[in-house]
């Protein structure tokens, strides 16, 4: 139990709650503490009788247990993982903001589908956005077909097909991870581009992540007359010059530091 116990501790917390909240919400399914008619995605309940919480509980459930409930849960809580122990490493609030963003997409979307649970969506934007930021991992499915990870989405949307099931679901969760992808990876490289996706302030309080504004480095911390923490223009000679006014002549015998390239 103790081993248990240090390896659901040492999940990222994002994950962690996530994946758990998805099991506790079908283990009370599969109790009959709750219906899941209670927990569809039904735009009429949510905005005539106020049944907010539908717009969260359509993420949560994955259907009864079983088979399909337990692959669902392992594709969710490995890509889930390692987007936060990669790309999201020390930015658990713009994962956070990534969740968001993506709910909110899925939920507009899901409107004109027609889908009740979007669960298997948001699992299929996580797979999207980690094969596109990290597209030389090669795959392997079920030792059969070798491929790159950037075609792992279109091999699950084919896997769906074959199966019966609705594509929709594979295709919002594409959709969204993609729109994801290039307003946070694409956009900003451009020429002009910069990001649209801003986590608030509160979130990245919330995670111990906000950082000192406004901060102004030392003048014998920007080596080479770069203005590090400053406005991006380059120091005037004369403002060098004047850092160094009042110092001791320096040592001749002492190296002399190169400045950066």
């Amino acid at each position: 139990m103790n081993a248990l116990r240090q390896f659901y501790l040492e999940i990222p917390v994002v994950t962690r709650a996530y994946t758990t909240v998805c099991v506790l919400t079908t283990l009370a399914v599969h109790l009959d503490l709750v219906s899941p008619l209670q927990l569809y995605f039904n735009p009429t309940l949510i905005v005539r009788k106020f049944q907010i919480w539908r717009l969260a509980t359509t993420f949560l459930y994955f259907g009864t247990i079983g088979i399909s409930f337990f692959f669902n849960m392992v594709f969710t809580y490995r890509y889930c993982r390692m987007l936060e122990d990669g790309s999201f490493r020390g930015r658990s609030s713009d994962f956070v903001m990534m969740f968001i963003f993506g709910g909110v997409l899925m939920t507009f979307f899901g409107i004109f589908v027609n889908l009740l649970f979007l669960g298997q969506a948001f699992t299929l934007m996580l797979v999207y956005v980690w094969s596109r930021r990290n597209p030389l991992v090669p795959m392997n499915f079920f030792g059969v077909l070798n491929f790159q990870a950037p075609y792992l989405p279109w091999v699950l949307l084919c896997c769906s097909m074959i199966l019966g099931n609705t594509v929709w679901v594979d295709v919002i969760g594409m959709g969204v991870g993609h729109i994801y992808y290039v307003l946070e990876d694409v956009y900003p490289t451009l020429s002009n581009g910069y990001r649209l996706i801003k986590t608030p302030y509160f979130l990245k309080r919330l995670f111990n992540e906000h950082i000192e504004r406004n901060f102004q480095a030392a003048a014998e911390d920007r080596p080479g007359g770069f203005p590090w923490g400053g406005e991006g223009q380059p120091l005037l000679p004369e403002d060098i010059a004047a850092d160094g006014q009042d110092e001791e002549p320096a040592n001749p015998a002492a190296p002399v530091a190169a400045a950066p390239q």
